[in-house]
C-alpha cells in the first residue's frame, strides 16, 4: 500500500509492529491529532514481512526482515524516514536483554526514532482498547498475561511446546495424535478423529503418523490441524470432545492463575466469586484458536465466568493496532516537558 499522498515529511508518523515467530505485521500511521481513526491515528501504510523475532530466526534474519519492512514502507532513507516513535510487540520478549537486542536493531533501521519493545500480550491489550486486564492467547502456543490497575503484572504459561503451551493449537493436535496411537495400541480401528487426522496428514496409519510427527517437528504445521478436533467435537465424537474440554480447562486455568496472583481473584475462592469490585476485570481472548474456534472461546468464557471473571471478550482487530496506540502514546509523552531526564533511553521496559 503506498503512502498517503500529501503526508508531511517531518517526524509526524508512528510505526506499530506485531512480531511473531513466523511473520511481522507493520502499520505506519500518523501521530496523534487525527481523530478519524479509533487510535487517533490515520493509516498511512501497512505490510507483512518475515519474522523479526531474534529468538526465533536469529539476529541476521531479523535484521533482514526489518530492512525488507523499511523498503516496503518506503522508509529506507535513513534519518529521513519521518517516524517519531516505534512500538514493537514481540512474542517471547520476556527479558530486558531480549527487548534491548530488538530495540538496537530497530534503532539501526530507523535512526532517531523513539523505540519501545514490549511483550506481544501488551499490544493485544491495547488493541482491545483496554488499559488493564488479562490477555489469554491460544495459537501455536499459549500464554496468559495480566496487568492490574496498580501497574503490577503477572504471567502464566508460554513456556514453549517442550515445557508447556497447554491448550494451544500444537498441544491440541498432539493430543489427537496420542489418541490415535492409543487406539492402535489397543488393537482398535482408527476412530473418527484419528481417521480425520490421518486424512489431513496423508499418511496410511498410526505408525506412519508417529514417523511424521517426529520427522516433521514444525509446530505451526501441527497447530494448523487442530481444527480437525473441533470439527469432530461438533459431531459428538467422544475423543474430540474430551480433548477440546481439557484444552478449555487448561486455558481457563492460565487466566485464573494470573488473576489469583494479582488479587483479582482470591486464592481458594468458590466458583462465581471474585475480589470485591473486581469481578468485571476484563479478559481478552486472542490467538488463532480462540479467535477462530467459537466453541473453544465460548467454553473458556463459561469456565472463567464460573470463576468470577465475567467480562470476557474476543479480540476483533489486528494486534498491530495496539502497537500503533502505544507508539502514539510514546510520541505524545516525549512531547511533555521532562526537565530531569531530557534524553530518553532507546529501549523501553515491557
Amino acid at each position: 500500500m503506498p503512502l498517503v499522498p500529501g503526508r508531511p515529511t517531518g517526524m509526524d508518523r508512528v510505526l506499530g509492529l506485531d512480531i511473531g515467530g513466523s511473520k511481522t505485521h507493520a502499520i505506519l500511521a500518523a501521530t496523534l491529532g487525527n481523530q478519524t481513526a479509533d487510535d487517533g491515528a490515520q493509516p498511512a501504510s501497512e505490510c507483512t514481512v518475515g519474522s523479526a523475532n531474534i529468538a526465533s530466526v536469529g539476529e541476521e534474519a531479523a535484521a533482514a526482515a526489518l530492512a525488507d519492512l523499511a523498503a516496503q514502507l518506503g522508509t529506507r532513507d535513513g534519518a529521513g524516514h519521518g517516524i517519531q516513535a516505534i512500538c514493537a510487540g514481540a512474542a517471547g520478549a520476556d527479558t530486558p536483554d531480549s527487548r534491548a537486542r530488538l530495540a538496537a536493531l530497530l534503532s539501526r533501521t530507523f535512526p532517531g526514532a523513539l523505540i519501545q519493545v514490549v511483550h506481544d500480550t501488551r499490544i493485544i491489550l491495547a488493541a482491545g482498547g483496554l488499559e488493564t486486564g488479562t490477555v489469554l492467547i491460544s495459537g501455536t502456543g499459549s500464554v496468559a498475561w495480566a496487568l492490574g490497575p496498580d501497574g503490577r503484572e503477572a504471567r502464566a504459561g508460554g513456556w514453549g511446546y517442550l515445557l508447556g503451551d497447554e491448550g494451544s493449537g500444537y498441544a491440541i493436535t498432539r493430543s489427537a495424535v496420542c489418541n490415535a496411537l492409543a487406539e492402535y495400541d489397543r488393537g482398535e480401528d482408527p476412530g473418527p478423529l484419528s481417521a480425520g487426522i490421518l486424512e489431513r496428514t496423508g499418511v496410511s496409519g498410526p505408525p506412519a503418523l508417529l514417523d511424521l510427527f517426529y520427522g516433521n517437528p514444525e509446530r505451526r504445521y501441527w497447530a494448523s490441524l487442530a481444527g480437525t478436533v473441533f470439527e469432530h467435537a461438533a459431531r459428538g465424537d467422544a475423543a474430540s470432545l474430551t480433548i477440546a474440554e481439557v484444552a478449555a480447562q487448561q486455558l481457563a486455568s492460565l487466566a485464573s492463575a494470573v488473576n489469583h496472583r494479582l488479587g483479582t481473584l482470591p486464592k481458594g475462592a468458590a466458583p462465581g466469586t471474585a475480589a470485591s469490585g473486581t469481578s468485571g476485570s476484563p479478559v481478552l481472548l486472542a490467538g488463532g484458536m480462540l479467535v477462530n474456534q467459537p466453541s473453544l472461546a465460548g467454553r473458556v468464557s463459561e469456565l472463567l465466568a464460573a470463576r468470577g471473571l465475567t467480562d470476557v471478550r474476543v479480540l476483533d482487530r489486528d494486534p498491530a493496532w495496539g502497537a500503533v496506540k502505544l507508539a502514539c502514546d510514546l510520541a505524545a509523552s516525549s512531547a511533555q516537558p521532562a526537565p530531569h531526564h531530557p534524553q530518553r533511553p532507546v529501549p523501553s521496559p515491557a
